[in-house]
């Protein structure tokens, strides 16, 4: 009796060990196909057939993210391989849930990986620091990634973490993380880094280590398109600086998807930057495939036609591999077990404000824009049926605004994936159609039921980001044709919209012309849009906000190449939003701006360069890749 029920406290212990690490348990833990049997994994694994310590390696680096006051999520992969996991199927029907020991999949290893973890004050991650740690079991069935919850943290204070292999002296790197404020706490002032569109062969992450080197914020905001889905020169060459995405394919397996976010987690700045800070992230359309909606994308559609052509891959599995991928390997919380395609969510920060993270892709959007059917989005594009994030979320949007209006949050930061304001591009960019389908522009009713419960509930301080474009867009918020705008004092606007360029993936034109022609094209675009109030086309970058009770200050930077990996950086604008003005503060950046095309403003290119690495300035010049 005795060794029965020692056994079974071992078993429990065990299993424990294995729903530690989250990536078992998301994205669901109810839907057949996505999520994984602990159970079964538990009785095939023999824990004494441990793997050698010295055999495994932290191959991808360490990250954190989703922080909340009191916890924040900790993600790193110890594996026996460089390779992701080969099992191309998710497992449905009668076939057993990620069953590998059968000939159609890649026989999974019986030996478990244990990993600790451990978080504390101190960088040096002595015994007397630790606050926090646990234990957790990692397979091949969630290609050895490991994603926990280190809780009993402190608001807003600074953490350093690490993992180790179980009985062994094989550490991972340390990091450094940071919670956030408690709900109703105060909070004097919090700095964030706006990331959106990373393309592999398109050049170097140098926007990513910048930050880290800089160590100029709290935390990171990606507002998606963190991987690509082409095969190496569809979009993008990267055969010239060595950077091929792999595997050399458009992907579409499970495998594939890992694949691609293994090389995208090669990057020297992007591991840099995922171990100084946690990051709050969510998907555009990449990471899936170009200009997804419900029951589709670009170039997969539910037809017998699309089916054929790509490969006997439907619409409904390719997002599922996706998806089952996107949670392996970002530091991200399921925040309902019931629902594997939410990702939406709020992070409260203190009383300063609310981060608002939207999901304007795959949720539930009605069709988009798939390029052959753009006229016809024209036509529908202001029927009231269409949304861009279904019934669900639309009405959870709305009520987190109202929610944190009526509890004083001095700000509502909401992260969008695609432009929100009106932008007609007709006359820059040659469309026939005036405005861009695949954006909020192509759900007028969606965006006019917003604007409506901003107006009809008085909330103010709203502070849109967007990604998404490729371009930098800074604009007051209007609501053309209902509300009455004066561009030149801003009043009548009910807050601003930041938008932000791509770290490497080119927009039509870039720096693919001179900074010259592409100010020509920002200077189209601002006289085309009269609440456009600067545009800038020629520099890929990031921004970052500086928020505090009484204002929000936006800082852009451009990197002068992405050709070669180098730590420069130039400061492009900086914008200012005082609380309670519901507009940019005039004149808009000071009435000066590196590159692009400012409204009442003038633009004075000066080509001062900050080397992040050395904290020094130089001058550079437009094509500063040729002396490099």
């Amino acid at each position: 009796m005795f060794f029965a029920l020692v056994g079974l406290l071992y078993a429990a212990v065990v299993y424990a060990s294995y729903g530690n690490n989250l990536n078992y348990r998301s994205p669901s833990n109810h839907h057949a196909s996505m999520g994984i049997s602990i159970r079964k994994i538990v009785k095939r694994g023999d824990i004494e057939a441990r793997v050698n310590p010295s055999d495994l390696k932290f191959t991808h680096g360490i990250a954190s993210g989703d922080p909340y006051a009191n916890s924040v999520i900790l993600w790193t992969r110890i594996a026996p391989e460089e390779d992701d996991d080969k099992s191309n199927v998710t497992v449905s029907g009668f076939v057993p849930l990620y069953n590998h020991e059968t000939e159609s999949y890649v026989k999974a290893s019986t030996a478990p990986i244990c990993v600790n973890w451990k978080v504390g004050t101190e960088k040096s991650m002595a015994d007397s620091c630790i606050v926090s740690k646990g234990t957790a079991y990692t397979t091949s069935d969630i290609d050895y990634t490991v994603k926990v919850e280190a809780g009993g943290l402190k608001p807003f204070s600074t953490y350093y973490y690490q993992f180790e292999v179980c009985n062994s002296n094989n550490k991972s790197p340390v990091g450094r993380t940071k919670t956030i404020p408690s709900k109703h706490d105060k909070a004097a002032n919090v700095r964030l880094a706006i990331y959106s569109c990373s393309n592999y062969p398109f050049g170097f992450f140098n926007s990513y280590g910048n930050v880290a080197r800089k160590d100029s914020v709290d935390y990171i905001v990606h507002l998606g398109d963190f991987i690509y889905e082409y095969q190496e020169g569809v979009y993008g060459w990267g055969w010239s600086i060595d950077r091929i995405p792999l595997p050399d394919k458009a992907i579409y397996s499970l495998y594939d998807y890992r694949k691609r976010y293994a090389t995208y987690k090669t990057d020297l700045d992007l591991l840099e930057v995922s171990a100084a800070f946690p990051w709050i992230a969510v998907w555009d359309d990449h990471e899936v495939a170009d200009n997804t909606w419900r029951d589709g994308e670009a170039d997969l559609n539910n037809t017998e036609q699309s089916f054929v052509f790509d490969g006997g891959v439907s619409v409904d599995q390719r997002k599922m591999n996706a998806v089952r991928a996107y949670f392996e390997w970002m530091p991200i919380r399921q925040v309902d077990m019931d629902d594997n395609l939410r990702i939406w969510r709020t992070f409260s920060i203190g009383d300063l404000f609310d981060l608002i993270m939207l999901d304007t892709r795959h949720y539930d959007r009605s069709i988009t824009d798939l390029y052959w059917n753009t006229e016809y989005i024209w036509d529908i594009h202001n029927d009231a049926g269409r949304s861009m994030m279904g019934s669900r979320q639309e009405n959870w949007f709305y009520d987190q605004l109202t929610e944190s209006n009526k509890r004083g949050a001095q700000w509502r930061l909401i992260g969008s994936q695609i432009v929100f304001s009106r932008m007609n591009e007709s006359f820059s960019f040659g469309n026939e159609v005036p405005l861009n389908m695949d954006s909020w522009d192509g759900y007028m009713a969606n965006k006019n039921r917003t604007f409506d419960h901003l107006y009809k509930n008085k909330i103010g301080n709203n502070i849109l980001l967007s990604g998404d474009s490729h371009l930098s867009w800074v604009t007051d918020l209007v609501w053309s044709g209902e509300k009455p705008y004066d561009s030149e004092t801003g009043e009548g606007a009910i807050g601003v919209e930041f938008g932000g360029t791509a770290i490497t993936s080119p927009c039509p034109y870039g720096q693919n012309i001179t900074i010259k022609q592409a100010n020509n094209f920002s200077h189209i675009l601002t006289s085309s849009n009269e609440e456009l109030q600067w545009q800038e086309t020629y520099y890929r970058g990031y921004y970052e906000l500086d928020i505090s009770y009484e204002e929000v200050k936006a800082e852009y930077f451009g990197t002068p190449t992405v050709i070669t990996r180098n730590p420069y950086e130039i400061s492009l604008a900086n914008f200012t939003v005082k609380s309670g003005a519901n507009k940019l503060q005039r004149p808009v950046a000071g009435g000066v701006a590196e590159s692009g095309s400012l409204r009442y403003g003038k633009i004075k290119q000066t080509n001062i360069t900050h080397d992040t690495s050395k904290n020094t300035y130089f001058i550079s010049h437009e094509k500063l890749a040729e002396d490099l």
